[in-house]
């Protein structure tokens, strides 16, 4: 019986043995800057080798609705991007569309799509910040882009962050957030839209880009249409502690029950994406208009739905200027929440007549497909103040 026991135990220690030793091989490498930045931005991991982005039509839209071109970031870098027009707006001028040259444009600003975006006194732009990993075009991105424009009238600007897809340079917190402000710039000063017809909408980690442009601009003292925050993170410290990467692959999660081995292992993370402090700086900062919305769906495996509940948490404190502990938030919020028998819920604050901070939980959509939900194209409209029209 004990040979056979033995027997058992040898290829048992060894099937657990192996991932045991990617696991710690992974943390290890994890600690050196160079390898922590391709783990967590996965900007390499993309289909540029059989997926051509310069032809959107592939993706289903119409021939130039959308336009590929690049911009140009302080330090250089180029950053690759798509203007895609609202349909509605397409096929009141598909006839001269047909016509404009396909594929990438080297300048944008003399294509017919730019004019219909500039020249436009009501155009609506909202500026799309995507997760990490893949490319401007990769999973459910372009789905995304179909929600928002296939039956609005509102453009989409995207852009792939530095190192991402066919921009250059190399992904950093510092570097993605001046992609993001290079975007918004280029919406304002170039295609000439103003900050109150600009939505700036993120998903994943682009949530922390739009919270490290929001307070960028906040500190100028410019207001934008909204901001729409989908499956955000409060940090990344924190969230790596809980965070599977792909809905199963676990990263510091492991260790939790050893508070301080955690806290080492999380000391050594370079990028901070501090976004729940960046988003109260902001509601502080706020002087007249914000409208502040969080989404998140409950079956979101990759980042827990809590999540969004923290940044809420910070936006509306800093908005009624009180500081509640985590159990006197709780009751706070529930006063102000509709709650669905599912476990679901919208949570509105209104701090003073046009600041409005609004969180709202799904019972569907995962991590991506809740990009396509009905509730994001909402948050559009009500941060363009459709609702109130």
């Amino acid at each position: 019986m004990a040979a056979r026991a033995s027997c058992w135990a040898i290829p048992l220690s060894v099937s657990l043995g192996i991932p045991i030793s990617l696991y710690v091989t992974f943390i290890l490498l994890g600690a050196f800057p160079f390898f922590q930045r391709h783990f967590l931005y996965a900007h390499r991991v993309n289909t540029l080798f059989w997926h051509n982005i310069d032809k959107p039509e592939y993706w289903g839209f119409a021939k130039n609705q959308v336009t590929p071109f690049s911009l140009t970031a302080p330090d250089g870098e180029s950053l690759y991007a798509w203007h895609i027009l609202p349909l509605p707006t397409y096929l009141k001028h598909e006839n001269t569309l047909q016509f404009q040259q396909s594929g990438f444009s080297d300048d944008i600003t003399k294509t017919e799509s730019f004019k219909l975006l500039r020249n436009d006194p009501e155009a609506r732009l909202v500026v799309y910040f995507h997760g990490n990993a893949g490319h401007i075009a990769q999973r459910i991105r372009p789905n995304s882009y179909h929600s928002l424009t296939d039956s609005s009238r509102y453009h989409v600007l995207a852009i792939d962050y530095r190192g991402f897809g066919k921009s250059t340079g190399t992904p950093s917190e510092e570097g993605l957030i001046r992609d993001g402000i290079t975007a918004v710039d280029w919406a304002m000063d170039i295609a000439g839209i103003p900050a109150n017809r600009i939505v700036v909408l993120g998903h994943s980690l682009g949530t922390a880009v739009t919270s490290g442009i929001a307070e960028h601009f906040a500190m100028q003292g410019i207001e934008f249409a909204g901001f729409i925050l989908v499956a955000g993170f409060s940090d990344l410290p924190t969230l790596v502690s809980t965070y599977a990467a792909a809905g199963f692959i676990p990263i510091l999660s492991p260790i939790r029950a050893f508070p301080p081995l955690l806290r080492f292992f999380q000391s050594f993370i370079v990028d901070k994406w501090k976004s729940a402090d960046r988003l109260a700086h902001l509601v502080s900062l706020t002087r007249t208009r914000l409208r502040l919305t969080f989404i998140h769906a409950k079956n979101d495996l990759d980042i827990p739905c809590h999540e969004s509940d923290v940044l809420f948490q910070y936006a509306s404190s800093a908005a009624v200027n009180e500081e509640l502990d985590d159990d006197s938030f709780l009751s706070w919020k529930e006063q102000r929440s509709l709650r669905g028998e599912d476990g679901t819920f919208v949570a509105i604050v209104k701090a003073g007549p046009d600041m409005i901070i609004r969180e709202e939980l799904l019972p569907y959509g995962g991590h991506n497909d809740v990009m396509m939900s009905s509730a994001v194209s909402l948050a559009v409209m009500r941060s363009f103040g459709l609702d109130t029209a």
